[in-house]
């Protein structure tokens, strides 16, 4: 998943992951994965709250940047500051943008320059990757 040299502040090793982590969880967020188009209960998440990350619980995106974008993964403008990192990813036979969680590497999707003002930028995000805690 994580290149050698890199570190990051919650490390386990892939055993550990698969013990904590759903199958599919690990395949999206250890292995680059992607779920299937229009399956995750939170692209109807409407509430008002916090994204995690389903690997190691770091606030990742607000509810306020949520927005329906149609492509069946949920889609925020903007993350939290310091949240995420990202790393040009040649697969698929194209150039994208990978997301990841800053502070475990896990994948979380890419993101994409066509969004909504005023940041136009898409994080089209899976919603395994991902937790919600709603606002109390």
């Amino acid at each position: 998943m994580k290149k050698p040299d890199e570190a990051y502040d919650v490390a386990k090793t892939e055993e550990q992951w698969q013990e904590t982590l759903s199958p599919k969880q690990y395949e999206v967020l250890r292995c680059h994965g992607t779920e299937m188009r229009g399956t995750s209960p939170l692209n109807k998440e409407k509430r008002a709250g916090t994204f995690k990350c389903a690997g190691c619980g770091q606030e990742l995106f607000s509810s306020e940047t949520k927005f329906e974008s149609g492509t069946g993964w949920p889609s925020f403008s903007a993350p939290l500051a310091g949240a995420v990192g990202t790393e040009t990813d040649g697969s698929h036979f194209m150039t994208r943008t990978e997301v990841h969680c800053s502070k475990c590497g896990g994948h979380l999707g890419h993101v994409f320059d066509d969004g909504p003002k005023p940041t136009g930028q898409r994080y089209c995000v899976n919603g395994v990757a991902l937790s919600f805690q709603p606002k109390e």
